[in-house]
């Protein structure tokens, strides 16, 4: 039996900023994000504001495994034959976890078979699942390599393939995505960037679990899983925390790369990659002109994804502490494209970025929030620049947006809560350190997993406020 305790909290703030409080209706979040482009900016009434915030009340939950990554969550789904609002997260090692959001109780989990073996060791995974449109299924990862997809009902697996025919090297480092029938997976390597791997783009079928497609960033005129020393580059992970980013009009498939060899060919290490919806055909790619330094100074283009910012434009980070903006027709086709930004920008604090930048639609205008260990800032669109609004010290794992509100949760602890439009600090919610984790909020809700995959625990926390019944 699990050991489950759940500690409720009072947060006594005493906030007295006005907001209009408006009630959360029936809502999922049913990937990292919310969406296929990752925008994580919740454009529904989440029902949490500045002037309500001082009454949430906090359940800490233990968990049979770290979450060093984000939750999904789904409403009124059927579990066992009863109605649940749920959370769903996959832990270090492969454990995917069903979790009453009300009462925090475990409602199921799958373990998989490898987990006896891995439990403890280097290999972990940081995926955030994925829940199937018909609100039936969820896909998740494990670091055996394996993508599952799962019976929302019980847990029970319905199908497994493997995305690597070497995941003692490959790792299930990024979140997955589903779009039109396609679970879309992705591979990195561990910390210390051991060979051989490489970075590929898994696509699968979500009925029966058929690997479809495979692009591989090293060794690109190869198709298929191939065996990693069978190429002879090695990395380029795909490790971003949104992973693959997709445009949900086109189906075109975005991705980042790490360090590695870079010919504009057929190897694509530190490179920015457009490809169709299937994976089989490049539609663009960009990398900058200093590709062979990021390279040789361990300064990956690829530790953050690409941001959609709508129409022609996408921003990318990386671990020079540098964002870009580039022009989608301007890095068209696949021939190569070096240099070219529309505009480079500093991280908040001119640090490696190793978080996913939020995007906010609000009053016409295009907002980007960006957080790196050492601080935390805010650009808006105007006339196809990126100006800045506010910035801070304050570090922060991937931003979150919701009724005007900026969550924003430190590595150090403590999920900090900012008017997303002046930057002012509203509260600091209390939680513990964690490493890669980021919070969602959605009907009613804010819920944050803590922890740090590295520490190779088998334990670990998650952080659900919501608010008492019948408060406004």
């Amino acid at each position: 039996m699990l050991r489950r305790a759940a500690i409720v909290l009072l947060l006594g703030m005493g906030v007295t900023f006005a907001a209009a409080a408006q009630s959360p209706g029936a809502q999922d979040w049913p990937m990292f994000g919310g969406n296929v482009e990752s925008s994580s900016a919740n454009p529904a009434p989440a029902g949490i504001t500045a002037a309500n915030l001082g009454k949430l009340v906090l359940r800490k939950v233990e968990l049979p495994g770290t979450v060093d990554a984000s939750a999904i969550y789904l409403h009124a789904v059927d579990i066992r034959g009863t109605r649940h609002d749920a959370i769903f997260v996959t832990t270090t090692y492969g454990k995917t976890l069903a979790i009453d959001a009300d009462s925090g109780a475990i409602l199921w989990d799958y373990t998989p078979a490898s987990y006896a073996g891995l439990a403890g060791s280097y290999r972990i995974t940081n995926s955030t699942p994925v829940a199937d449109p018909d609100r039936q299924f969820l896909y998740a990862a494990s670091p055996d390599g394996f993508i599952q997809k799962l019976a929302i009902s019980d847990g029970h697996v319905v199908w497994r393939t493997a995305i690597t025919r070497l995941p003692e090297r490959e790792k299930m480092d990024s979140p997955l995505k589903f779009f039109r029938g396609h679970v879309i997976a992705v591979t990195a390597g561990y910390i210390g960037d051991q060979p051989p791997y490489q970075g590929h783009v898994a696509i699968l079928d979500g009925q029966s679990g058929k690997l479809l497609h495979v692009w591989n960033s090293l060794c690109s005129d190869r198709t298929g899983l191939m065996y990693p020393s069978s190429c002879r580059e090695s990395d380029s992970a795909i490790w971003g925390r949104a992973g693959a980013v997709i445009d949900p009009a086109s189906g075109d498939i975005f991705i980042a790369t790490g360090n590695a060899d870079w010919n504009g060919k057929t190897h694509w290490g530190d490179a920015v990659i457009e490809l169709d919806a299937d994976a089989t055909k490049m539609l663009g790619n960009y990398t900058p002109t200093n590709t062979d330094f990021l390279n040789e100074h361990d300064l990956d283009l690829g530790s953050t994804s690409p941001v959609l910012l709508g129409g022609d434009l996408i921003a990318q980070g990386g671990k020079d502490g540098k964002l870009r903006l580039l022009s989608r027709k301007a890095i068209a086709g696949s021939a190569p494209h070096r240099g070219g930004e529309l505009q480079i920008v500093d991280t908040p604090d001119r640090d490696k970025l190793f978080t996913q930048p939020a995007t906010w639609q609000h009053a016409g205008q295009t907002w980007l929030f960006l957080a790196d260990n050492h601080g935390t800032a805010a650009w808006q669109l105007a006339d196809g620049k990126l100006r800045k609004q506010w910035g801070n010290d304050t570090s922060g794992t991937s931003p979150f947006e919701a009724d005007g509100l900026l969550f924003v949760y430190a590595r150090e602890g403590g999920l900090n809560v900012y008017d997303a439009a002046s930057g002012k600090r509203i509260a600091t919610l209390p939680s513990g350190p964690g490493h890669w984790n980021s919070p969602i909020v959605a009907a009613g809700r804010i819920i944050l997993p803590e922890g740090n995959a590295n520490d190779h625990a088998t334990h670990g926390v998650l952080d659900i406020w919501s608010l008492p019944r019948g408060a406004p």
